[in-house]
């Protein structure tokens, strides 16, 4: 029996006409190389030589074509990397135009809200979104086992860290860090920008996740009236126009005197015409307690300060006669389309 090299041209089409239909293992056990094999018996011996070469390369050929598979199937690919790692060039999507992207209007006004700060000298620091029960109470002036620990609703984790229920935490460490600027005869002055976390119960201007920006300012001489005068000028700036405040009593354990700064409420956020209806408590303020001071290593018979913290939220919401806090994390296009932050 003779044969020619159209017996295997023949089986090479009908291996491939299998290739993407069947594994790599199937196709060398496919009767096309049972048929070959057959065949090689039948021959001389002077022919065996050739053919069997050519049934061999075959089959190899068949078994690169399951390595391929393997190598695109089993490597390794980075999860967090882009397209251009994990993707064939050829089955690359194409990115959308640049024009398409989108703004978050809290991060759009996070980061206005920083810029004012630095222009008015003061430096940032990040807060932490896991702490521990010295920086959010010790620190601050919180005794063991007083009653204000209880009225901050915080999310505390079973070994006793703490999901910050303000970005006050920070203030031990940022004092302690800029302490030797007052040794120079400069100021601290320090801004957080960061998220903070509450037990609250969910209402047009409460939510349990929100974002709070807090001011802390050390020098000799510093009173009340630098206070009301840093807040409001930071107020009037990020509004651009002249607002309507007032500070009125309340207690914060780690500042004396401790007051609520307020704003006149936009319409769009009265429930009624009452008096209380037309303020908006934007957060706390006050002035330094000097044991907090202390716990920083500053002497509060020669230096004194203030600080803040106020909502982001509640000033972007007066600022663009947002109605609801709770549309910020509503994920609607519709809502971000409204303010220009997305085309």
């Amino acid at each position: 029996m003779h044969y020619t090299i159209d017996d295997i041209v023949k089986a090479h089409k009908e291996l491939l006409a299998e290739k993407d239909t069947k594994t790599h293992q199937q196709l060398l056990k496919s009767p096309v190389f049972g048929a070959l094999f057959s065949t090689l018996k039948t021959l001389q011996t002077d022919q065996k030589g050739v053919f069997g070469k050519e049934v061999n390369d075959l089959r190899l050929e068949v078994q690169s074509w399951g390595e391929e598979v393997v190598a695109v199937d089993m490597t390794p690919i980075d999860i967090t990397a882009p397209w251009d790692v994990n993707t064939p060039i050829g089955k690359r999507p194409r990115f959308l135009p640049s024009e398409q992207g989108t703004i978050h209007p809290l991060t759009s006004e996070l980061n206005y809200l920083s810029d004012i700060f630095y222009r008015m000298g003061f430096v940032y620091e990040p807060s932490r979104e896991l702490d521990d029960d010295w920086h959010m109470f010790g620190s601050l002036n919180f005794p063991e086992g007083h009653p204000a620990r209880d009225d901050w609703d915080t999310f505390m984790t079973d070994e006793g860290l703490v999901a910050p229920a303000h970005t006050s935490t920070m203030q031990n460490r940022v004092m302690q860090k800029y302490r030797e600027n007052l040794d120079n005869d400069e100021a601290i002055a320090v801004h957080i920008i960061d998220r903070a976390f509450r037990n609250e119960d969910l209402d047009i201007t409460h939510e349990h996740t929100f974002h709070q920006i807090e001011g802390i300012y050390v020098d000799k001489g510093v009173n009340v009236g630098n206070l009301v005068a840093v807040i409001k000028g930071f107020m009037t700036e990020y509004f651009e126009r002249e607002l309507d405040v007032k500070i009125q009593p309340f207690y914060f354990p780690f500042t004396e005197p401790s007051f609520e700064f307020a704003v006149t409420r936009p319409e769009s956020m009265r429930k009624d015409g009452t008096e209380a209806e037309k303020w908006l408590e934007i957060g706390g303020c006050g002035m330094i307690h000097p044991n907090v001071l202390r716990d920083a290593g500053i002497d509060p018979e020669i230096y004194t300060g203030f600080a803040w913290g106020f909502g982001l939220e509640r000033m972007v919401m007066m600022k663009h006669g947002i109605e609801d806090i709770r549309h910020f994390n509503s994920g609607k296009i519709e809502f971000l389309r409204q303010f220009g932050y997305a085309r």
